[in-house]
């Protein structure tokens, strides 16, 4: 999402879903701190002012970006969580490193999206310097964290909507675009 004319700190507490009784999973890289800490503190911050209780946010710290993939697994499978976001910072450097880090760590976590049930939010900054991470940490363009927080309550209420829907076979999601049906819609001939 380009942030040009954006701030991504900036959200319509009215349109977002009742998050009080969510349980959010936190994966925080330690390599580039600065940044990642000020993600994190976006994150955390959006998501308690959405009600969810500080005590219902569980955040755990791993070596760097590429190593999210494994403690987001890990999160999902040991946590009972409704949602998780990742956080990291790849910066470009002299070599092909940022580029193996950037696609590995994208592919893993929607992987993870695809192979598991809980959705999994990607908020890992790969800019070309640090100028533009701290832009995005808190600073001129807002707090990535902030946004990555919203898109996780409502990604947990959207499989806790199609979780209800499909037990009870009735689409129950009305608000926005999205309708959850069993079965495709039969098209009669003319």
């Amino acid at each position: 999402m380009a942030t040009e004319n954006k701030n991504l700190s900036e959200y319509d507490k009215n349109t977002i879903p009742n998050a009080k009784d969510f349980r959010f999973g936190i994966v925080v890289s330690e390599w580039n701190d600065v940044i990642t800490e000020g993600l994190y503190n976006g994150a955390f911050d959006a998501l308690v002012d959405c009600d969810v209780p500080a005590q219902q946010i569980i955040r755990w710290n791993v070596p760097g970006s590429f190593e999210l993939i494994y403690g987001a697994k890990k999160m999902l499978q040991t946590q009972n969580v409704d949602a998780v976001i990742v956080i990291g910072c790849v910066i470009q450097g002299e070599t092909k490193h940022f580029d193996f880090v950037c696609e590995g760590v994208t592919q893993g976590i929607k992987d993870l999206n695809v192979q598991t049930d809980i959705p999994v939010i990607f908020c890992v900054l790969t800019d070309n310097n640090m100028q533009q991470s701290i832009d995005r940490s808190g600073g001129a363009h807002g707090n990535k964290g902030t946004e990555a927080a919203i898109a996780a309550i409502k990604m947990a209420y959207i499989r806790q909507q199609a979780s209800i829907s499909h037990a009870f076979n009735q689409p129950l999601l009305t608000s926005g675009a999205l309708q959850i049906e069993d079965s495709p819609r039969k098209i009669e001939n003319e």
